[in-house]
């Protein structure tokens, strides 16, 4: 073979074997990304923490930039009417979960979730519907949104979460199977609150550096991807120590 074509097939090879460990790196940390990633500054790809105490590698502009994102947005993230509330509506910590029905780290958090609110009695856990997967992902949120008009969200939402693919079809046999009407449950997929729901879900997430699911907001702390029980409950503590502090 001519130099030039060891050349091309070297460098062919060499993206190939990059492509792969780049992706890898994202199912290490436990997020989904989306197939055409977002233009986001700054990326949190070696720290999924952007908290100003314990990122010291990521500089201070990032930092304060992200603080004040977050702090100018704390309303439309904590307290937007259009966004599903589990657990104590008036409790003294609030935790948002950006989530995708078809995110497999997604489901494997859903537990500790539930675990969460049962457990603690003060914790709001604000959902924000984020279909960044696929087709069945965007039926799936705008359906279990027009779910919350019929009182039936947090059914629906569980019932979904515990299908390993969530497609159009499963997600309307969920819904029969929690008792939701289903002609008004069509029509109200189509509401203005769903679609502003999903339309501040992007927004919020490009604000805040958030590429991926899961991702979570506890008090001054931005955490993407999975992580263990005690560290979620240990977050929650945190936002609450400072609250009261």
């Amino acid at each position: 073979m001519p130099e030039r074509g060891r050349a091309r097939g070297r460098f062919l090879l060499l993206c190939i074997i990059t492509a792969v460990f780049l992706g890898s790196g994202a199912a290490l940390l436990g997020v989904y990304e989306p197939d055409t990633p977002l233009s986001l500054t700054p990326t949190d790809s070696d720290n999924p923490q952007f908290s100003p105490a314990a990122n010291s590698d990521v500089g201070p502009a990032p930092i304060a930039s992200l603080s004040a994102a977050l702090a100018r947005r704390r309303s439309d993230l904590e307290r937007d009417p259009n966004a599903p509330v589990l657990g104590n509506p008036d409790g003294d910590v609030t935790v948002v979960e950006f989530f995708d029905y078809n995110c497999p780290f997604c489901k494997k958090v859903a537990a500790d979730m539930k675990r969460l609110i049962a457990e603690d009695p003060g914790v709001r856990l604000v959902y924000r519907e984020w279909p960044i997967i696929n087709r069945g992902s965007r039926f799936a949120a705008r359906a279990a949104l027009a779910a919350r008009r019929q009182g039936k969200y947090e059914e629906l939402h569980w019932a979904l979460m515990a299908q390993p693919r969530v497609t159009e079809t499963s997600t309307l046999q969920a819904a029969r199977a929690v008792g939701l009407d289903m002609a008004r449950l069509q029509r109200d997929m189509n509401h203005r609150s769903v679609g502003r729901h999903i339309s501040l879900s992007m927004d919020l997430a490009r604000t805040l550096a958030v590429n991926g699911t899961p991702a979570f907001v506890i008090g001054d702390v931005i955490k993407r991807g999975v992580m263990p029980f005690d560290e979620l409950r240990q977050y929650v503590r945190d936002a609450r120590a400072a609250t009261a502090g």
